[in-house]
C-alpha cells in the first residue's frame, strides 16, 4: 500500500478516536504483534455508541476538560500543540506501570550484547556504542516526546495556518477577537489527539525506533522488555528468543542512524518539508452545498436534502504541495526496514530456530498496518500504511548476492547513491549500476561525488569570470565612443 496523505481533522473543535476492542482481542488471540493493531485515523466514523460516534467524542472532551486546569496556564498552551495536555492525557491512557526490575535490565542488556554479536557476521556497519536502556511505557513516553513535537509542530501549526486561510475575508474579520481563543482551542485538540495516540503506542511499541524512525534520544538503545513479553504471549517462541530478535532490529537501525549520519535529519526534514506545504481543499462542500436550494424549501424536500447530505463526505481534504516529501519518506523507511530485515535475518537465522516464525509475524503486522503506522498518521497526518519492505528487502539481497556485503552497505555512504521508488519496483538496473561500479579496483562513492562537487564549482568559477570579463568589456567600449 503506497504512503499517502491522511484526510484530517481540520476542525478544531473534532474529537474522533475509535478503539474497536473485539478487533484488539481477537488480534491479540491470533497474532503477538496484533497488540499493533488499533484505530487511530483522523476523522472516525460510527455510530452513537460506535467508534467515533457520540461515546467517544463525550469521553474525549471529558478528558480534555479534565486535563485543562493547570494545562490551559502551561507555556505550551500558547502554542501550536498543548504538549502539557497531550503528556497528561497519554500518562491516563497508559495507567500505573511497573518499573523495569534490575532482572529486565539485565536481560535486555546481555541480549542487546548478544544481538550486536552476531550481526558482526552480517553487515559492514559497527556497532553504535549506544548506551542499552530498558523502558516501561512511562519512560517511553518521557524520552520520546521531545523528538514527537519536532514533528507534530509544523503539521499543527500549518494546519492552524491553513484553516485561517481557507476561511471567506468576513469570517476572517469576525474572528480576529476570537483568535486567541480559538488558537488555544486548537492548541488542546491537538494536545488531545496527540496524547490519546502516544498513550496507546506507549502500551504497544517493543523499541526506541520501532517503525523506522529514530524517537529515542541520540546515542541510546531502548527496548521495552514488558511489552515484548505481552506480545511473545501469542507465539510458540520462548521469551528470550523474542527478546534477542527484538533487541537485534533495534541494534541493526541504531547502526544505520550512527554510521549514516544524514539519514536521521533526511527522515524528520521530510515531514517538516512535508508540513510546510499543507493545504486544505473545501471546493467539494462549496459544491455540494451549492446544490442544494434552501430558500424556504418545503419539509419533505428539506428531509430529502438531509438525507442526501448524510450520505456525502463533507470533511475537508488535506493535502501538501510537497507531496514528494512524502514520496521520499516512504522510500527511505522502506530501505531501513528491509535493510534491517535482511541482516537480522542473515544474523540469526542459524542460531536461533524461530526466526522464520518471527520474521512472518512481524510481516503480518506490517502488512495490516499496526498502529504504529496508524498512530504515526493521527500526529502527523502522513499514513504510511504498509511501506514497500518486502520489496526493498528483495532488492538488498540482490544487490548483495551480486556486489557483496560490503558494497551493499556502502550504498548509505550517501543519499544520491540510495535506491530510489523506481529501482525498490525494479531493482535490475540499479544492480547493474553497481556491477559496473564495482569493476573499478579503487572506486570510492565519497570520492566520486567530492570530485564531481569540485568540477561543478571550478565549471560555475569559470563561467562568473567569463561573464565578468564580459561586463568589464562592454562598459570599456561604452567609454571609448563616448
Amino acid at each position: 500500500m503506497p504512503c499517502r496523505l491522511v484526510n484530517m481533522n481540520s476542525n478544531g473543535f473534532g474529537f474522533s478516536f475509535g478503539n474497536n476492542d473485539d478487533d484488539d482481542d481477537k488480534n491479540r488471540n491470533n497474532d503477538p504483534f496484533g497488540l499493533f493493531g488499533g484505530n487511530f485515523g483522523f476523522g472516525g466514523q460510527g455510530g452513537a455508541g460506535g467508534p467515533g460516534g457520540l461515546g467517544d467524542i463525550l469521553n474525549q472532551f471529558g478528558q480534555m476538560l479534565s486535563g485543562m486546569g493547570d494545562s490551559m496556564n502551561s507555556p505550551e498552551a500558547a502554542g501550536p500543540v498543548n504538549y502539557d495536555l497531550a503528556a497528561r492525557i497519554a500518562r491516563q491512557q497508559i495507567g500505573r506501570v511497573a518499573p523495569v526490575k534490575d532482572s529486565e535490565k539485565e536481560a535486555v542488556e546481555e541480549s542487546l550484547r548478544l544481538a550486536e554479536l552476531w550481526l558482526d557476521n552480517a553487515t559492514q556497519l559497527p556497532t553504535s556504542g549506544h548506551r542499552v536502556e530498558a523502558w516501561n511505557p512511562e519512560n517511553w513516553l518521557e524520552n520520546t516526546l521531545p523528538v514527537w513535537k519536532r514533528l507534530v509542530s509544523p503539521v499543527a501549526e500549518q494546519m492552524n495556518k491553513a484553516q485561517l486561510e481557507n476561511l471567506p475575508e468576513e469570517a476572517r474579520e469576525m474572528m480576529g477577537p476570537m483568535s486567541s481563543l480559538m488558537n488555544s482551542m486548537s492548541s488542546m485538540n491537538f494536545g488531545v489527539q496527540l496524547g490519546n495516540a502516544l498513550g496507546d503506542l506507549a502500551k504497544q511499541t517493543l523499541t526506541g525506533s520501532d517503525f523506522g524512525l529514530p524517537i529515542s534520544p541520540v546515542g541510546v538503545s531502548a527496548v521495552l522488555p514488558g511489552n515484548i513479553a505481552e506480545a511473545s504471549k501469542g507465539l510458540n517462541v520462548a521469551p528470550q528468543e523474542m527478546l534477542v530478535y527484538i533487541c537485534a532490529r533495534e541494534a541493526a537501525r541504531q547502526r544505520l542512524f550512527k554510521h549514516v549520519p544524514w539519514l536521521v535529519e533526511r527522515l524528520v526534514s521530510s515531514v517538516e518539508e512535508y508540513a510546510v506545504g499543507l493545504e486544505i481543499d473545501t471546493s467539494h462542500i462549496q459544491e455540494a452545498m451549492g446544490n442544494f436550494q434552501m430558500d424556504n424549501p418545503d419539509p419533505e424536500r428539506l428531509q430529502e436534502m438531509m438525507n442526501e447530505l448524510q450520505g456525502m463526505d463533507l470533511s475537508p481534504r488535506i493535502g501538501s504541495r510537497n507531496a514528494n516529501a512524502v514520496s521520499r519518506l516512504e522510500t527511505l523507511l522502506a530501505l531501513v526496514e528491509g535493510w534491517v530485515d535482511i541482516v537480522v535475518t542473515q544474523a540469526l537465522s542459524e542460531r536461533i530456530p524461530s526466526t522464520d516464525a518471527m520474521n512472518e509475524a512481524w510481516k503480518r503486522r506490517r502488512a495490516t498496518g499496526g498502529s504504529a503506522e496508524q498512530a504515526f498518521s493521527q500526529v502527523v497526518g502522513i499514513e504510511l500504511g504498509a511501506p514497500k519492505v518486502s520489496e526493498a528487502a528483495e532488492l538488498w539481497r540482490r544487490v548483495e548476492n551480486a556486489v557483496g556485503v560490503e558494497r551493499r552497505d556502502a550504498v548509505w555512504n550517501h543519499p544520491d547513491f540510495l535506491p530510489t521508488a523506481e529501482d525498490i519496483d525494479k531493482p535490475a538496473e540499479f544492480i547493474d549500476a553497481l556491477l559496473g561500479e564495482s569493476d573499478g579496483e579503487d572506486f570510492d562513492p565519497i570520492a566520486e561525488i567530492t570530485a564531481l562537487e569540485k568540477l561543478l564549482a571550478e565549471e560555475a568559477e569559470k563561467k562568473n569570470d567569463s561573464e565578468d570579463d564580459s561586463e568589464d568589456d562592454g562598459s570599456e567600449g561604452t567609454s571609448d565612443k563616448n
